[in-house]
């Protein structure tokens, strides 16, 4: 299977606006480095529902890190200096279970995303009535109860995506105050922030991508909470490490592979909150879970993408 850090997909049925959005953080995070880009525009019947998903699995064997889906297809990205046209043709060639794509390819020119995003695509985010997702350049703020403000950056995370809206909303449902608690794949910083403001101590964030390390350490300190914890790795991190509750939102292959680091970090009674999959992962994510001790609690759905919630026995 090919790997997943840092790939997001974005299911087709969201607004013109939130699809900017997501196509702007998608084009940051290719653009770490100056570089001019390659988007492939594929189109394909995706009528049994998960022929996109083959799709861009398969590319990211070629070098494509980061994909959209749209009304017909999806779009796909890779570093132009990574694009290899022959190797694509074969590709098209090769694709199991008689899928069919069509595609164009276009040299897109490097440009500042950071600004883009920033000026531009990044607008607040009520989620329920009690928190706020916004940014220094906005203003005329509404009141709520968690006010959390974030200069994005190259990151993932700012709470427009299913997945961290959903574990956002359980966490605000959760009693945490005096709870140690982890945020994996911290992205912005945002759950981690959110778990502050309610009360969790200690909290360690981590995350893998160093723009997501770095943001995290920022967003941190703009909300007044110095004494976090921010490391940049992996579960291999997590070694002799303890925590009353974990986050962990990544996605689905990242996940089944380290839950067993996760379980490891929960003693009986204390709680685990997954994102970053399909509701149809379920059974794939339990399956794994009950290995290590981890009872199935609950599922919230959200445009097919789910959060878990589980206890350790």
């Amino acid at each position: 299977m090919p790997k997943f850090v840092g790939h997001l997909l974005y299911r087709k049925d969201k607004s013109k606006a939130l699809y900017i959005v997501h196509l702007i953080s998608i084009l940051k995070k290719i653009n770490q480095t100056t570089m001019d880009y390659i988007e492939l525009t594929l189109s394909l019947n995706n009528s049994r529902g998960f022929e996109a998903d083959i799709v861009s699995a398969s590319l990211a064997e070629l070098g494509f890190e980061s994909f959209v889906y749209t009304n017909d297809g999806l779009k796909a990205y890779c570093a132009a200096s990574l694009f290899d046209e022959k190797g694509l043709i074969k590709w098209k060639d090769s694709l199991e279970y008689e899928i069919k794509v069509e595609y164009t390819t276009q040299l897109i020119k490097d440009k500042n995303w950071n600004e883009v995003w920033e000026k531009n695509y990044f607008s607040p985010i009520i989620i329920g009535d009690q928190c706020i997702i916004h940014s220094s350049f906005h203003h005329d703020i509404p009141k709520v109860q968690y006010d959390i403000l974030i200069d994005p950056k190259m990151s993932f995370g700012t709470g427009h995506h299913e997945t961290t809206s959903l574990i956002i909303t359980e966490l605000i449902k959760m009693d945490v105050s005096g709870k140690s608690l982890l945020d994996m794949g911290c992205g912005t910083g945002v759950l981690t922030i959110l778990a502050a403001m309610k009360g969790a101590s200690p909290i360690t964030a981590i995350d893998i991508d160093e723009w997501a390390y770095e943001n995290t350490k920022e967003n941190i300190l703009l909300n007044g909470y110095p004494d976090i914890e921010v490391a940049k790795g992996g579960a291999e991190l997590l070694i002799g490490r303890k925590f009353d509750v974990v986050l962990a939102n990544i996605n689905r292959n990242i996940l089944l592979a380290d839950i067993k680091n996760y379980a490891a970090c929960l003693s009986s009674g204390n709680t685990l909150l997954m994102s970053g999959f399909y509701e149809t992962d379920i059974p794939a994510i339990n399956e794994e879970a009950t290995k290590y001790d981890l009872e199935f609690i609950k599922f919230e759905a959200k445009n097919n993408w789910v959060t878990t919630v589980y206890l350790k026995k």
